[in-house]
């Protein structure tokens, strides 16, 4: 049975929308919740459909399951709050990203946190990237894609912790010990569909994408640099993988997306400059 971990601390009348990555959980956005909510903003971190439960809960779950999720809590923070910003870890930005282009009047602005339309980072293994063969979902829940170190976090103490917290709090906190296909599939059809979007994304977005990425490549990024109509910062992180809201600059995170919604409210900058290089400097 599914528990709801998912959160929202009320602030200012400038919300955001905290997205969890595919078998991740709201606990994950933690960290970076807390730290804008300090700031003053109101964050949304709700759980999506099939998540936090068992496998075949989650098996059992679409990416419209999991958009409908995403769509009920931005109508949610909306009614809350006069800006809203649709922000998210993986499979949660591309979420982001079909939210803004499917509601341009309830979305000022994206933040995309180590965005995976595609699963090609260094920890990949090659015969992984033959799954896009499986055409059938009743054949892709045949196969499992086990966790294995260093699971998206470079930080070794941090991992630790989180491999003691999830034998001893499970799923409903942790996520998933590994992916299922059928998980897998409907990620691919998601992606397909959040494609046909991304030109409709007029909005400001930032991107925030790690440079050692281990699940998602730095093209997942570029991409979305290059597609995404409105103005783009996209923003290398130097110092983790790719679970970006719990590693080593978790705090940059924090800090990048509070100087991106001051700079989109014309409100003055508190919090210290980050020292991140520019992907299109990076990545030319």
């Amino acid at each position: 049975m599914a528990i709801d971990t998912g959160f929202k601390i009320k602030g200012g009348k400038v919300g955001i929308l905290l997205l969890h990555r595919l078998c991740g959980t709201p606990v994950e956005m933690r960290f970076v919740a807390n730290g804008l909510a300090k700031q003053g903003y109101t964050v949304h971190c709700p759980m999506l459909a099939g998540h936090c439960g068992t496998g075949t809960e989650l098996t059992a779950s679409t990416w419209t399951d999991w958009y409908r999720s995403a769509q009920q809590a931005l109508d949610d923070l909306k009614s809350e709050c006069d800006v809203v910003i649709a922000g998210g870890l993986s499979a949660g930005a591309v979420l982001a990203v079909m939210l803004a282009a499917k509601n341009p009047h309830k979305v000022d602005a994206t933040a995309l946190l180590a965005p995976t339309l595609w699963l090609n980072g260094w920890m990949i293994p090659w015969y992984a990237r033959l799954f896009p063969l499986v055409r059938q979902k009743w054949l892709a829940n045949l196969f499992r894609f086990p966790h294995h170190d260093p699971h998206g976090i470079k930080d070794e103490r941090i991992r630790d912790f989180i491999r003691r917290a999830r034998t001893a709090s499970g799923t409903a906190e942790c996520g998933h010990p590994a992916t299922p296909g059928g998980a897998v599939f409907e990620h691919r059809r998601m992606v397909s569909a959040a494609k046909k979007l991304v030109a409709f994304v007029r909005q400001p977005s930032l991107i925030l994408h790690p440079l050692e990425d281990d699940y998602a490549g730095m093209t997942n990024a570029t991409y979305l640099r290059d597609g995404i109509k409105g103005p783009v910062d996209l923003q290398i992180l130097d110092d983790c993988y790719h679970i970006v809201t719990i590693d080593r600059q978790r705090h940059l995170v924090v800090e990048a997306i509070d100087r991106f919604a001051r700079a989109l409210t014309g409100e003055p900058a508190v919090a210290p400059v980050a020292d991140i290089a520019t992907a299109r400097s990076a990545a030319a």
